[in-house]
């Protein structure tokens, strides 16, 4: 194969993709038949499998037992809009995490105490074991599941304190920046990492997908002073959503 090249099933896969996104192949449509690719294309048999194979790695078709493999329907992508922390007004868990004013949302959430895991202790700057305020999230996005965030902050910080319980006490709700300037606790920057691998079966069960579709991974840590105050994963269906940055240039 010359250099530069496409393997015979990459070209087959490349020509049927392009039939699904233009529409000649529409959503619930069925995928032509192993034989059919084999007759259209004038590849083998390993080369139809192995092209019907790549677009359903890719998310494009599905296959229906007992009847065939089908073009799935490709939802159009919502914005999740992040720009950081906002330091004035009563923001809310949600709207630290979509920061799109057009976009109405709820969400539903736990806490529980436990031991900070190695990473965890690395990324809020304390011992592997140390005790930490776990909370986890549900976002709906106008009843739709569309975020799950896990939180962890030290409990050497917030212990025996009003904000010890992010969903409880006199700014129960508000998010971390409220939360820590009412202990005295002044954030004054975040930093989040941004990346992307197959979902988990139960994050994307959580969040109406299907187990190793890709989903978006920021980790996120609010700062004071230069300590790490919270950290968190938040995960986001990469196949209905993209994240959006809107940032201050200085």
């Amino acid at each position: 194969m010359a250099f530069g090249e496409q393997p015979a099933y990459l070209r087959v896969a490349g020509d049927l993709r392009r039939k699904i996104l233009d529409g000649t192949l529409p959503p619930h449509a069925r995928l032509p038949s192993q034989a059919r690719i084999r007759s259209d294309y004038g590849v083998s048999d390993t080369v139809a499998l192995e092209a019907r194979k790549v677009l359903m790695a890719e998310g494009y078709v599905e296959g229906r037992s007992g009847s065939g493999t089908y073009v799935r329907e490709r939802p159009e992508r919502r914005r999740v809009v992040r720009s950081g922390f906002r330091p004035t007004g009563a923001p809310s868990p949600y709207r630290q995490e979509q920061a799109d004013e057009a976009c109405v949302g709820t969400w539903e959430s736990r806490s529980a105490q436990g031991a900070a895991s190695a990473d965890v202790a690395e990324r809020l700057g304390i011992q592997a074991g140390d005790r930490v305020m776990c909370t986890r999230y549900l976002f709906r996005t106008e009843g739709e599941p569309s975020m799950l965030s896990t939180s962890w902050e030290p409990l050497a910080l917030t212990a025996r304190t009003p904000v010890l319980l992010p969903e409880e006490g006199p700014v129960r709700g508000q998010g971390v920046v409220p939360r820590m300037a009412a202990i005295d606790v002044l954030v004054d920057h975040m930093a989040e990492e941004v990346g992307a691998r197959p979902g988990l079966a139960e994050e994307t069960s959580a969040l109406g997908g299907v187990p190793g579709h890709i989903v978006i991974e920021i980790r996120r840590t609010y700062f004071a002073s230069g300590r790490p105050v919270e950290t968190a994963d938040v995960v986001i269906p990469a196949e209905r959503y993209r994240a959006v940055y809107h940032l201050p240039v200085r």
